[in-house]
């Protein structure tokens, strides 16, 4: 059986053109690992139950396991390392370190990307917008006190205090 034929895929990826080449059956979650180098996006359950993979589908977050990459043609992909860099870290990764949010970092990328989403369409969001925010991230080392705590202190910081 001969493989199938590579497609054209162009995107904006983190703010920038992309071209490549992938192969149909490719998720978007492989394709950012493999053949791009981001691997800020972890592959957790592949069955998009764990939230490991989430990235920005045109700003609105999606688990990269269930999606082809090339379901991304023509449209903007924002992964973690999209949002901030080491030497100037997004307001969002600043609380979450002020916060003391991270434990492993496995659950991290994926639960600061829900946030984001949450925090560009919602000011200020309680701590019942924020829990359903991030539902479909798991996180194995908190009791996400400190997430939602996180995520309240990057509001405060984006938007001021309510």
């Amino acid at each position: 059986m001969t493989p199938p034929r590579k497609q054209a895929l162009a995107l904006t990826l983190n703010g920038a053109s992309h071209e490549a080449l992938v192969e149909p059956r490719t998720s978007l979650l492989t394709f950012l690992r493999e053949q791009c180098g981001l691997t800020g996006t972890k592959r957790g359950c592949e069955e998009g139950e764990c939230g490991a993979c989430v990235v920005l589908l045109d700003g609105r977050p999606v688990t990269a396991c269930l999606i082809f990459a090339l379901e991304a043609q023509g449209r903007h992909v924002t992964t973690i390392e999209g949002l901030g860099t080491a030497q100037h870290l997004a307001p969002l990764q600043q609380a979450f370190l002020e916060s003391g949010a991270a434990q492993c970092g496995f659950c991290i990328p994926g639960m600061l990307l829900s946030a984001h989403a949450l925090l560009e369409h919602g000011g200020h969001p309680d701590e019942a917008a924020i829990r359903r925010a991030i539902s479909g991230n798991l996180c194995r080392c908190t009791g996400y006190d400190r997430i939602v705590k996180a995520i309240r202190l990057a509001a405060e910081m984006e938007h001021g205090h309510p």
